[in-house]
């Protein structure tokens, strides 16, 4: 059962965008809105943050102190592909990568309708072909994304699984979009819950990226490609979240191909919930374990 802590939190955001961004809202509101929606915590101590860029793709560095250098998270922001920003999600990241004693890399990468698809995976993918130009071994690299970040993150490794690319040494898909047409009955039950997102964005959003592109291309919708060969996956997913249902799906494609896969899915939680870990218990405690997935993997 969700915590007091987090149905209060739950009651306000469902104010928050409703009022702020409600679904109908343009990009241009939108991305006024999430831009304001950035955490009151400062820094966690010890960690630092600077610009950065990685293979000509800009980000953020974010380094905790005494972390090693030569281990890396390469995390892959959430937001629909049109909105949001490194800035956003810094907090949240400091966390993973003080945790996990990383360095990490907040792509931030061309957003749609400006850049539709591939651009978002593109600026992944030389990114992560940055870090190994920078000698860092795949080995000792990660990924990890929420949302449309959890969709790029997983497409990235069937595009450097396909091409003959080194993998990474796992990923985290934290209430990712794997599945970009959206079926009915995956969303109908679940939206009323989530003020985090509904039918009417994703598929405005989803729209915005791949504009005339096949939804079901596995790079637009991993689910639908073939899972086998890749890295070890960690997935987390609330249970009051329209992405519930191919979130378990995904898993479980994942899981028959062989991949070590460990999906955790969250009672009561909504959509990305670890981001607002400064206010839900249940948030810090997914801190602690995608961390610790990290640690495990990395040599």
């Amino acid at each position: 059962m969700a915590s007091l802590q987090a149905k209060i939190f739950y009651s306000a955001m469902k104010l928050f965008f409703r009022r702020i961004i409600p679904a109908e809202a343009s990009i241009e509101r939108l991305r006024r809105g999430t831009s304001a929606n950035r955490s009151l915590e400062p820094l966690p101590r010890g960690v630092r943050w600077e610009n950065g860029a990685v293979g000509g793709v800009i980000g953020e560095w974010i380094m905790p102190e005494n972390a090693a250098s030569d281990r890396v998270l390469l995390y892959l922001h959430g937001g629909g592909f049109v909105t949001k920003s490194p800035a956003v999600h810094r907090i949240f990241v400091a966390k993973l990568a003080q945790g996990a004693d990383v360095h990490a890399f907040v792509a931030d990468y061309r957003l749609a309708p400006e850049n539709p698809f591939p651009a978002a995976l593109d600026d992944a993918e030389t990114a992560y072909r940055g870090l190994l130009e920078r000698g860092i071994p795949p080995n000792q690299i990660t990924i990890a994304g929420d949302s449309a970040g959890g969709n790029l993150a997983a497409a990235l490794l069937l595009k450097l699984r396909d091409s003959g690319q080194p993998l990474p040494a796992c990923a985290a898909l934290i209430s990712a979009l794997i599945d970009c047409t959206l079926p009915d009955a995956d969303l109908a039950e679940l939206e009323k819950y989530d003020p985090m997102l509904n039918r009417v964005q994703g598929k405005t959003w989803i729209q915005h990226y791949s504009q005339d592109h096949d939804l079901t291309d596995p790079l637009i919708s991993p689910i639908f490609g073939d899972l086998s060969k890749l890295p070890p996956l960690l997935i987390h997913v609330g249970d009051h979240e329209i992405l519930l249902s191919q979130t378990k799906r995904f898993a479980q494609k994942a899981q028959a191909a062989g991949v070590n896969t460990t999906l955790k899915v969250w009672e009561g939680m909504i959509h990305v919930f670890p981001l607002f870990a400064g206010f839900l218990p249940e948030g810090k405690t997914a801190i602690r374990e995608i961390s610790a997935f990290f640690r495990a993997h990395l040599n």
